[in-house]
């Protein structure tokens, strides 16, 4: 299994960007991608998450109505759309899956700042 994360960056608040993580090494389209941050000196949370065909996403509240999931099946990638971007959403940000076992990929830095 193989997770690589792309599209992070410095964004001013109120800005945007879209993630995205390109997945290798299993059937991408039968199991459920998350998407983590963990800002510096907090723990990993949850961000969303996506079913295996896209038809359901889960969101923390913070993130509900700025952020969206969405999945490719035919091209193996999970995306991370983030509107009306805030300094608190300054974060590294990993996707993940479980397959038998929990798998991470390295991370893109996403910072807001002015």
């Amino acid at each position: 299994v193989q997770l690589v994360e792309s599209g992070g960056g410095l964004v001013q608040p109120g800005g945007s960007l879209r993630l995205s993580c390109a997945a290798s090494g299993f059937t991408f389209s039968s199991y459920v991608m998350r998407w983590y941050r963990q800002a510096p000196g907090k723990e990993r949370e949850l961000v969303a998450s996506i079913t295996s065909n896209g038809d359901s996403t889960n969101y923390r509240d913070s993130v509900k109505g700025r952020f969206t999931i969405s999945r490719d099946n035919a091209k193996n990638t999970v995306y991370l759309q983030m509107n009306s971007l805030k300094p608190e959403d300054t974060a590294v940000y990993y996707c993940s899956t479980w397959v038998f076992s929990n798998y991470w990929g390295q991370g893109t830095q996403v910072t807001v700042s002015s």
